[in-house]
């Protein structure tokens, strides 16, 4: 009897240290506003010094896409949702306060 592979699913992101989280990170906007742009900069600058590359990150504009806020329940803006690892967790804000940000992701304890 021939032998037959299982099939696997879809690939995962293989993070580059051995056991540490991949972040899947969307981050929901509404349009090119200041604020928008300042949650953009600031979820990048802090994934950069405190993610490696152990991150990834997608911008969502509620103004270009309205209906993609029913999936995530989005009620305020901008909103920051982490996917992965479980559980969802949700930062709401322009993302200035980096503590804040950090204890969020659960990469930093609460004290």
């Amino acid at each position: 009897m021939k032998k037959v592979p299982a099939k696997k699913g879809p690939a995962k992101k293989q993070s580059t240290n051995a056991g540490a989280a991949t972040y899947d990170l969307r981050l929901y906007v509404a349009g090119d506003t200041q604020r928008s742009a300042l949650a953009i900069a600031n979820l990048k600058r802090i994934c950069a010094e405190h993610l490696g590359s152990k991150y990834r990150i997608e911008v969502i504009d509620l103004v270009k896409n309205p209906a993609l806020a029913r999936g995530d329940q989005i009620l305020a803006l901008p909103t920051l949702v982490r996917r992965l690892p479980s559980p969802i967790r949700k930062i709401i804000g322009d993302l200035s306060n980096t503590e804040r940000v950090l204890v969020g992701l659960d990469v930093k304890p609460r004290v």
